[in-house]
């Protein structure tokens, strides 16, 4: 218990060191009202996708599901996240969460799948961005000109999140309320087109439940608290503020896709096979005339840059957080002289980004996001552990239950996620399997080159592996 004390010391103290690094202090620190943006674009940016729901199962059972779905899901992931981050506040979040509980080759091992989730859904962004501007200019649509537009779109929106996190925590405010704006005035004209026996319905006749795309929607639109908590040695009094973003960001969230929700399937009569990605658009210009609708086009285009910024972000830090537990040689948390952002995790991210931009990754996307299932499971043992292995530890946010309470708080998300997997396709299965064993087979080489003093690696993690 001592070591794990030791350490835990340590890494804050050097999350406070670098915290100051560059210039910074805590007029860098980023505050509340970013935060909340921040995860909001984490988890969320926006209706924008949730229509789906509505295609697969009609319109009471996407109602039910965004109504109950935070229940089951999302609270219980944006509760563990406001104890642990409070808890161990450093950068690397979750890392650093299986990292105490489980020891240095989970917390690696944790790192790498959340990493490799993080870098692949990241390469999308820049795709649909495109996809969006190709309407206006079709050019865009393929050869040369696409792959142009996405080589820069990515290395511009990169930039900007090399230009520090206080102004990317910002400009994720300017883009969230810019992106909901639409969805606002599309609610208040739809107001009096409104008729509530349109929200009963169980779908059209004729039309058979995809009941795995509802799934899949609800998971993939309330899913990512915790992505956030990497960034938690640059937040302002994270013990404080993590517990308020949390709760701020999930009630913006929540509202953000029922409120719509409500307005487009109450005021329009239903046509369920045209509620596929994108049909917001069509149903603001019904509504309101074609304004809305470019407007709420460009409201999508400035919601996947709120996206994209928001989860580089977490990658990067988190990168940072893994070169602080020495799951990755000091030198790659190097930070930028002039804004003080961690630029190696920042051009990792990158790269790997465009590399999976320009494949076909339909299965790669589906096999982090089996890699994200196998993460979240390990986070809610981390989480038991470490009520059960460290109580003595201070928690200015505790999830207000004993061992057994939270137990059965993880259980149902936990069966769910095990169905997530259950359902994988074997191509899934083998390349996650590939990622883990890249993930593996990278702890053991940095075990290696940390005997052999082969590389240079912070200090606590010469400690963590002592101790391992």
């Amino acid at each position: 218990m001592d070591h794990q004390h030791l350490l835990l010391e340590e890494e804050q103290a050097a999350v406070t060191q670098e915290g100051g690094g560059g210039g910074g202090g805590s007029s860098k620190k980023l505050a509340l009202i970013p935060l909340v943006f921040l995860i909001f674009f984490e988890v969320s940016g926006g209706p924008y996708g949730e229509e789906s729901a509505v295609g697969a199962a009609g319109p009471l059972w996407a109602i039910l599901g965004f109504l109950a779905f935070p229940f089951i899901w999302s609270i219980p992931e944006a509760l563990i996240t406001a104890e642990l981050a409070t808890a161990f506040p450093g950068n690397g979040g979750f890392v650093i969460w299986a990292d105490q509980a489980f020891g240095p080759f989970w917390g690696s091992l944790m790192g790498w799948w959340k990493f490799f989730t993080g870098v692949f859904n990241l390469a999308s962004y820049p795709v649909l961005c495109i996809d969006y501007v190709k309407l206006v200019v079709p050019a865009l649509s393929s050869g040369v000109p696409r792959y142009v537009a996405i080589l820069v779109s990515t290395l511009w929106l990169s930039f900007l999140n090399y230009t520090g996190l206080v102004i990317v925590g910002y400009t994720a405010v300017t883009l969230g309320v810019v992106s909901l704006s639409p969805f606002l005035i599309m609610t208040l004209v739809s107001i009096p087109k409104i008729e509530p026996s349109r929200w009963i319905s169980l779908g059209q006749k004729g039309v058979r439940n995809n009941w795995n795309l509802f799934f899949n929607t609800l998971f993939w639109n309330l899913n990512f608290w915790d992505s956030a908590s990497t960034l938690a040695g640059e937040v302002e009094q994270p013990q404080r503020t993590y517990p308020k973003a949390l709760l701020s960001a999930g009630l913006l969230t929540c509202l953000g896709y029922l409120v719509p929700l409500l307005a487009a399937t109450g005021a329009m009569p239903l046509d369920q096979e045209a509620w596929t990605d994108g049909y917001f658009a069509d149903v603001a210009e019904m509504i309101a005339g074609k304004w809305l609708k470019y407007w709420m086009e460009i409201g999508a285009c400035l919601s996947i840059v709120g996206l994209y910024e928001a989860q580089l972000s977490s990658c990067a830090y988190q990168f940072l957080g893994m070169a602080d537990l020495g799951f990755v040689p000091v030198r790659l948390g190097a930070r930028s002289k002039w804004f003080d952002t961690p630029w190696v995790g920042i051009l990792v991210s990158t790269l790997i980004a465009l590399a999976g931009a320009y494949m076909d990754f339909a299965d790669i996307i589906s096999s982090v996001n089996f890699l994200y299932s196998l993460g979240m499971l390990l986070e809610f043992a981390s989480f038991l552990w470490l009520r059960r292995k460290m109580p003595e530890v201070k928690r200015p946010f505790k999830v207000p239950m004993g061992l057994y309470g939270c137990l059965i708080m993880c259980l149902i998300p936990s069966v769910f996620l095990v169905y997530v997997m259950a359902i994988a396709t074997m191509t899934v299965y083998s390349m996650s399997a590939i990622l883990t064993f890249i993930g593996i087979a990278w702890y053991f080489l940095m075990k290696l080159c940390k005997l052999k003093t082969w590389l240079q690696f912070n200090n606590a993690a010469l400690l963590q592996d002592n101790h391992d």
